[in-house]
This record gives C-alpha cells, sequence and structure tokens, in this order.
C-alpha cells in the first residue's frame, strides 16, 4: 500500500502563489502516475494536473498556463502562481500504483482569498 502525505496549502490572495508537496511511502516502487486533484464545495472532484512514469504532464483546462507539476521520485510538487478565488478547493494528491491501485492523500486546503 501506498500513504500520502501532502504539504503546503493555506490561504493566499489572490494574484498569489502556493507551492504544494506530497511525499509518498510505503510500496513506492509500484507508483507509476502521481498528480493532483482537487474538490470545492458543491462540486465533483477535477483533474489538477498529473505526471506519469515516462514525465508526460497533463493539466486541467482550468489551470493551464497558472499551474506547474513537477515528480522528483517519490515526491510530486504542485506550484501554483497567478491564483484566483475559483481555485478555492481541497486539493488532494493522487497516485496510480501497478494492480491496479489508486491512493489518495487526506487533501490539503487551498484558500484564495482577499
Amino acid at each position: 500500500q501506498v500513504q500520502l502525505e501532502e504539504s503546503g496549502g493555506g490561504l493566499v490572495q489572490p494574484g498569489g502563489s502556493l507551492r504544494l508537496s506530497c511525499v509518498a511511502s510505503g510500496r513506492t516502487f509500484s507508483i507509476y502516475h502521481m498528480g493532483w486533484y482537487r474538490q470545492a464545495p458543491g462540486k465533483e472532484r477535477e483533474l489538477v494536473a498529473r505526471v506519469t512514469l515516462g514525465g508526460t504532464m497533463d493539466y486541467g483546462d482550468t489551470v493551464k498556463g497558472r499551474f506547474t507539476i513537477s515528480r522528483d521520485k517519490d515526491t510530486v510538487f504542485l506550484q501554483m502562481d497567478n491564483l484566483r478565488p475559483e481555485d478555492t478547493a481541497v486539493y488532494y494528491c493522487w497516485t496510480a500504483s501497478y494492480g491496479p491501485k489508486i491512493d489518495w492523500g487526506q487533501g490539503t486546503q487551498v484558500t484564495v482569498s482577499s
């Protein structure tokens, strides 16, 4: 099993930046994709960004050009720039592993407000 621990959420003003981190532990050798999803109140969980084992990056339409995903071994980062109030959500770290198996972190709150 893979365990995921997120950090880096918080309160930021519109136009500001935050950097999220997610460290995987456990059966990390089985991970092939890592990424981030988010869920705002009253809305469905949606893709923010993900990076495949081969390094291909995939972004949600609303964050393209503002967010950047990167991966260093068992850690995935999400650099969020030019944040907007509509980016307010709980952000969840996500991994896809051989099996196939999907694992989720507990989530970190990001609030964009003046």
